[in-house]
């Protein structure tokens, strides 16, 4: 049976992505997103994501904040003629580091503190605080580059209910390139490394002015365990195509 796509997504940002926002950054900038997908045929889908970006630049201070969420729903024809609905992803991850500039504002001293419920995935949970060091390695009209390091602890539970607490050292980086004054891309990266398991995230993100205040973004997102329960990938990809809309 031949299928038919229907892909629409919105999202609602705050904030501006041209090079001339670095003459005029505003102290608080806040990104919202919206997306859906519906596919019919064969296989009936209903894929809905959500995310929230926000960053706070003042004196001594240099904050992010980050909360996604994902469901996705699918009705499956059965072979005796029947249908079968089922919930296939439902993901909700939440963050925020805290950057301490000292008397050189490109060093500071950062906190992070994560959480992330993935019902498909090997845990009931998993969080993660960590503290240590953060530089902004240059910051000028076209690009920019950061790192943080440092010792933490997370906490997980396995949908056995089995907790899997440890140390960890945590890493993390964050490129950005204005290419002009229509196009943006930014790659992000981190990775917890603990004795029960190494939690990894990563994602390259394409954005484009299409008109005026909107934009179109490619982005490929990673995140990746190195345990997982027998039948679970360690690995999950998101790749989304959406509308950007800079409102301030």
């Amino acid at each position: 049976m031949k299928k038919q796509v229907l892909a629409i997504a919105l999202i609602t940002a705050a904030g501006v992505s041209t090079a001339q926002a670095k003459d005029n950054e505003k102290p608080f900038t806040l990104e919202g997103g919206l997306g859906f997908i519906f596919t019919s045929g064969n296989t009936e889908t209903t894929s809905i994501n959500a995310s929230l970006v926000g960053h706070q630049e003042l004196e001594k201070w240099s904050n992010d904040y980050n909360l996604e969420g994902l469901y996705k729903k699918e009705t499956v024809d059965d072979d005796d003629g029947g249908e079968t609905e089922r919930t296939s992803a439902q993901k909700f991850f939440a963050s925020a580091q805290g950057n301490y500039k000292l008397e050189n504002p490109d060093y500071r001293l950062f906190g992070f503190a994560s959480y992330e419920d993935d019902r498909f995935s090997s845990y009931n949970y998993q969080s993660t605080l960590a503290a240590g060091w953060n530089h902004k390695l240059w910051d000028n009209e076209t690009t920019s580059l950061e790192y943080s390091i440092g010792p933490g602890y997370s906490w997980a539970e396995t949908q056995q209910d089995e907790e899997q607490n440890s140390f960890i050292v945590r890493a993390s980086g964050e490129f950005s390139w204005l290419i002009s004054d229509t196009a943006k891309f930014s790659q992000t990266m981190s990775t917890e490394v603990g004795n029960e398991n190494t939690k990894s995230r990563a994602e390259s993100a394409l954005t484009a002015t299409i008109s005026g205040n909107l934009s179109m973004k490619l982005s490929v997102r990673l995140d990746h365990n190195s345990r997982v329960n027998d039948g679970v990938e360690k690995l999950d990809t998101a790749t989304a195509v959406t509308l950007v809309y800079n409102f301030f």
